[in-house]
């Protein structure tokens, strides 16, 4: 419906067009704020392909794509009055010339079959690029202890592609602006040199990996310039041409987003309709806010409390950046990781406040609780809370660093967070609330195994140092994703950066801690959620998404021989889609950074649906049943996912009413189509029941 300031309905129209499919006639039905029609080639009509309406009438960009039926029939609902242009994507074809279409008409399009693989091979998702890689062999590895599957963990989802979509156009070839070499492998030497985060690229592909990468890489991109090409995907199929995907962008082309929320985790209807708050991370202390009703993106800088914080301004420039040469474009001393949103609105932020020295209260010889069972000496990132009513931006200091955050469903709003140095740390925010005292509320604890198997906390042993049977095992790991269990209070943490990965229960009543150990054939935790049952979904560097069910143990799962690899038969493989490597065809390539899980049915493919960030896919994976339904955005190409929440603006409003809002986070956003001067993406996907639905 086309809704005016005043919410009256102008007009609405319903149109039907019949046209030969095949044997019978197909009727397109649209309203006044829709644009529909049908897609046919010179084969015919055209299933499974992308519409998609742009305009730049709106304060920010807008692009709404929709996916044709069996019978290439399309409906591009609920857009906004503007004057729109419209084209065909899809694979097996090159793009349709594009036609300008207004909202209430019918607009049949042509689609263009592509003269030959290469050109179709343009849009294709830079999964099936990257699968052209080789790998090398377990005879060039034994350096790492985890042989070729460590090494696919750091060139997946803990080093290259974790930062990058490895496979897109800017990925898959090298800028000329770099300069002359003797060779591709020396080319790719400089390459990763590349702008302020070039000593990070260095040290994983150099001291990390030994310099393997740098080969396999040059082969790569030679075999890819000589005219190699990928394997062809399949066209969206099922629920995935249901998919209404609106695609807006925030922030500036300097900074790169990680993450957003827009409503309470616990309760997805709060905020309905509200702003979304991102987080630049490293690149920027101007935080995005993005109003979806008026689609005005703004920003607010966030404030230090001390003036001598660090600022990402003072990383080098390890060497010239294709894009934007010597130019110092991060400078944050906040380095914003994570948003939350709570119950009254306000977004809590792991951000930081200042100097990593810690205050006395957390050090060694503190009367604090946590301080005299663990002290702590620095903290890299703190803790903000935000109150978009009173622009109140409020400091949390904290001993333990924070990373990524969850509320607890208790009475007390327990805010866990991870990031902390083989501690797990929380937040009584009712208590802060009610005292502003920010080291009274918190309390930390370490990872500690019960492996003397009493049922509490004794004295332990330290990592490295042999078990005894009278006392407990530190563990010495860190949380990554940290989730607490709705079921019964626990907290859970996914352990990255360390071969094969694990994950680890803590419980707040014992403060007693379990390990679990990723069985083959997976390996490489990165991001992680829990369903409402407990079960913990893990994004994995094998191509898997991993799900363990600790009430599927087995054995005793405290005592001297918990340590890890006590429950393989808690673990369930879901192999992701995409290819597998050209000489490892087994196994999908597709590198997860996160999963998160749709507790309550925000998306519409129903409750406790895991979610894996699909980074080399443009988009999300849902794991439906023992089906991945696959939510892509074909435009523009190199779209990377990385934060990701549901919310529910309409409880009544069906489909229309709720949808998964996604930010790209990819530390380059003019790696994708646009280049540069593009700005990071965000992204809603809502859930249609089927492709013609208004």
């Amino acid at each position: 419906m086309d809704r005016t300031g005043s919410r009256t309905f102008a007009w609405s129209v319903l149109v039907t067009v019949l046209l030969a499919a095949g044997a019978g006639a197909a009727d397109v039905v649209i309203n006044g704020d829709d644009i529909g029609g049908v897609v046919a080639s010179a084969h015919g009509p055209e299933a499974g392909v992308w519409v998609i309406a742009e305009t730049a009438d709106l304060p920010t960009r807008f692009a709404k794509i929709v996916v044709t039926d069996e019978a290439g029939r399309y409906v591009i609902p609920g857009l906004p009055p503007a004057k729109y242009s419209l084209w065909v994507r899809g694979y097996g074809l090159v793009d349709s010339p594009k036609v300008t279409a207004q909202r209430g008409h019918l607009v049949n399009l042509t689609a263009v079959i592509a003269p030959d693989a290469a050109a179709a091979a343009r849009v294709y998702p830079a999964a099936y690029w990257y699968s052209m890689m080789r790998i090398p062999e377990e005879s060039r590895l034994g350096y790492l202890h985890g042989g070729r599957n460590e090494y696919l963990m750091w060139m997946k989802n803990m080093g290259c592609v974790g930062c990058h979509q490895l496979g897109n156009l800017a990925t898959r070839t090298i800028p000329k602006s770099l300069g002359p070499f003797k060779s591709s492998k020396e080319a790719w030497t400089r390459r990763i040199q590349s702008g302020q985060a070039g000593g990070a690229m260095l040290g994983i592909a150099l001291a990390t990996l030994g310099g393997t990468p740098l080969e396999y890489l040059a082969d790569w991109t030679d075999r890819i310039a000589a005219g190699e090409l990928p394997p062809t995907p399949a066209r969206p199929q099922g629920a995935e041409r249901n998919v209404v995907a609106t695609v807006r962008d925030w922030s500036d082309a300097r900074t790169y987003l990680h993450d957003l929320s827009g409503t309470d985790r616990r309760n997805p209807t709060v905020n309905g309709n509200g702003a979304l708050y991102g987080t630049p991370e490293l690149s920027s202390d101007y935080f995005p806010v993005f109003d979806p009703v008026s689609g005005v993106a703004t920003t607010f800088k966030a404030p230090l409390r001390d003036a001598d914080t660090p600022t990402t301004h003072d990383d080098p420039v390890v060497a010239p950046s294709p894009y934007w040469g010597d130019e110092r474009i991060w400078n944050s001393r906040a380095i914003a990781h994570n948003p939350m949103l709570d119950s009254r609105g306000r977004v809590w932020y792991t951000a930081r406040i200042r100097t990593p020295h810690n205050p006395d209260f957390c050090r060694r010889g503190s009367a604090h609780p946590s301080a005299r069972l663990y002290p702590l000496e620095s903290a890299d990132r703190q803790l903000a809370v935000y109150d978009p009513k009173s622009a109140k931006y409020t400091f949390v200091d904290t001993c333990f660093g924070t990373h990524h955050l969850q509320f607890a469903a208790d009475a007390h709003d327990t805010l866990w967070t991870s990031g902390g140095r083989e501690v797990v740390g929380w937040l009584d925010t009712r208590k802060f609330d009610e005292t502003g005292d920010a080291a009274g509320a918190q309390g930390w604890a370490p990872l500690v195994l019960d492996t003397n198997g009493n049922g509490k906390l004794d004295d332990w042993v330290e990592p490295g140092e042999p078990l005894d049977p009278h006392r407990d095992k530190r563990l010495s790991v860190s949380f990554y994703a940290v989730m607490p269990n709705p079921a019964d209070g626990t907290v859970w943490g996914s352990v990255a950066f360390r071969y094969p990965g694990a994950i680890v229960r803590f419980d707040p009543r014992t403060q007693l801690s379990e390990i679990y150990d990723v069985p083959p054939p997976g390996f490489g935790v990165r991001g992680a959620d829990i369903d409402r049952d407990g079960v913990v979904w893990v994004s994995l560097a094998s191509g898997h998404l991993g799900s363990f069910d600790r009430r599927l143990c087995r054995g005793k799962l405290n005592g001297p021989t918990a340590t890890g690899g006590h429950c393989p038969e808690g673990w369930r493989f879901h192999q992701l889609p995409g290819p597998g490597f050209v000489n490892v065809p087994q196994s999908s390539v597709e590198s997860s950074y996160y999963t998160w899980v749709d507790q309550f049915d925000t998306l519409g493919l129903g409750a406790n649906v895991p979610i894996a960030t699909g980074n080399l896919f443009d988009g999300v994976h849902a794991l439906v049943g023992d089906r991945f339904v696959t939510l892509r955005i074909p435009y523009p190409l190199g779209f990377y996912a990385k934060g990701l929440e549901g919310r529910i603006d309409d409880s009544a409003g069906g489909w229309k009413g709720r949808g998964l809002w996604v930010t790209s986070g990819d530390r380059t956003p003019w790696h994708k189509e646009g280049g540069a001067g593009t700005k990071p993406l965000i992204v809603h996907f809502q859930m249609r029941p089927n492709p013609l639905a208004d």
